[in-house]
């Protein structure tokens, strides 16, 4: 399953593990704040608090790991705490552990963020952004507590992890005041050019598709910020499809995985503007509507590999629900797969997407 998540709600972002098992956000009203996990593997999604002490504070990220353990980054003093929450069954009734797992230091200017899951076993990663260069942490995972794995020259931004091994992750990095989406490799900390659509166009990657390639993107290239579609590894040109051009800000979450070298037929979900969901693949000229659950945790969703959308959402009634909806498309025509170009066997990198044709758009 393709997941994303890490949208800001009124209290807190919620998070989908990479392989869908579990969901994790901060629960509560107030000051009174705590981690809660999701198991989403089961017939039915239920919800485990993981309360401690002393309640978490508003600006503290939870992210869900695939062994059922959360993850949270807390600012404590003049440091970036990270530790591992999880539930015990104590003899006096269900309670939660804590392992402390180190920590970054804290300097003026610089930005520490959790990044997205990570769809291998690798660990869970973070990132360190100040103006001129920016590091990769990885938190989870390694020999003993955080360490960095990479620096890239400028301030980079967004996480999109770009393989299912978890190796390569792209980022939007920013230089001379223009933004180009690079694809960093964690493995040898290697930064290769991933966007590049025309010289001084600021070109974001918002969300990929490890099986089909399909890569979505937002960028300035046609005169102003469009959202736009193109394959990773593939010399065919970066489109922006007038369809997409009509919903304003609207925010990509999730991809349809399964769809091997068949980027046309993947259905999108977005967030669109108003706070309904929109419905798409790049073989169709339209934008279904639907109306999001009430309760839904937004910008947040998994999509199964039968075409399959979950929404998680939260209302009083049902604190922890799921909602599955169908694609509404009927199928495309006839396509060509568009299939990436064959990667080389020592060390595989992303091809930068070629200038697209702007006439007339």
């Amino acid at each position: 399953m393709t997941v994303c998540a890490i949208e800001m709600t009124t209290t807190t972002a919620f998070t989908i593990a990479a392989d869908g098992s579990y969901a994790a956000r901060l629960a509560g009203e107030g000051d009174a704040l705590y981690a809660e996990r999701w198991t989403l593997a089961g017939p039915e999604a239920y919800a485990v608090p993981l309360p401690l002490a002393q309640p978490e504070e508003a600006d503290s990220e939870v992210l869900p790991l695939a062994d059922g353990r959360v993850l949270i980054h807390r600012r404590v003093a003049e440091r970036h705490a990270f530790a591992l929450l999880y539930p015990t069954g104590a003899e006096a009734g269900p309670s939660t552990g804590e392992l402390q797992l180190g920590g970054v230091e804290a300097q003026e200017g610089v930005r520490v963020r959790l990044l997205p899951p990570c769809p291998a076993a690798a660990g869970a990663f973070a990132l360190a952004a100040e103006d001129t260069v920016t590091t990769v942490w990885q938190v989870t995972g390694g020999p003993s507590g955080p360490r960095p794995v990479a620096r890239i020259p400028g301030r980079c931004s967004g996480g999109v992890w770009l393989d299912r091994a978890g190796r390569l992750l792209a980022l939007d990095r920013e230089l001379e005041g223009i933004t180009k989406a690079v694809a960093v490799d964690l493995g040898s900390g290697g930064v290769s050019p991933l966007l590049q659509i025309t010289e001084d166009s600021d070109d974001r990657l918002l969300l990929a598709d490890p099986d089909s390639g399909l890569l979505l993107i937002r960028s300035d290239a046609p005169g102003t910020a469009r959202l736009g579609w193109g394959v990773l590894g593939s010399s065919l040109p970066v489109r922006f499809p007038e369809c997409l051009a009509r919903l304003g800000d609207a925010r990509p979450f999730a991809v349809q995985p399964g769809q091997s070298l068949m980027p046309e037929t993947c259905g999108v979900a977005l967030r669109l503007p108003e706070g309904d969901i929109g419905l798409w693949r790049p073989a169709d000229r339209r934008v279904f509507r639907l109306t999001a659950p009430t309760g839904w945790l937004g910008g947040s969703g998994l999509w199964s590999a039968q075409g399959r959308l979950h929404l998680p959402y939260a209302t009083p009634e049902v604190p922890c629900g799921m909602v599955g909806l169908n694609l509404p498309l009927s199928p495309p025509p006839p396509v060509t797969p568009v299939a990436p170009e064959p990667a080389t066997p020592t060390a595989p990198r992303p091809v930068p997407l070629q200038q697209a044709p702007l006439a007339g758009r």
